[in-house]
């Protein structure tokens, strides 16, 4: 149980190694930064979950991926400005007896998430 996340790239077809990705709880209008990591080469968090079941709680989060920085470092051309610069995903946690997978598909132009498992 408690809550991971994973990110593929898919321009490249594989996962974002590298990545930085920032974990926040949120409250209203205030964020507070939990934690910071870049994924590693299979596009997760180094540590394992983000959170364990029993630390999981009830409430709001955002997840902040670095997708310019990522595909700058890929070595892919990009605009200035580019058209995604970070992604947040802010998302719900109502039942910390489940597991909330936030798996995040992007590219330098678009991305997809959902709740996974």
């Amino acid at each position: 149980m408690g809550m991971s996340t994973h990110v593929l790239d898919t321009m490249h077809g594989c996962p974002a190694a590298g990545m930085k990705v920032e974990l926040y709880t949120t409250e209203g209008d205030r964020a507070t930064l939990v934690k910071s990591f870049q994924l590693n080469q299979d596009g997760r968090n180094p540590d394992g979950p983000l959170y364990d079941n029993s630390s999981l709680k009830v409430g709001t989060y955002r997840l902040v991926f670095d997708v310019k920085s990522y595909f700058a470092a890929r070595g892919v051309p990009l605009p200035e400005p580019n058209f995604l610069q970070r992604v947040a995903l802010d998302f719900g946690v109502a039942h910390t007896d489940q597991h909330y997978h936030v798996p995040l598909l992007v590219s330098p132009w678009s991305y997809s998430t959902y709740r996974g498992s």
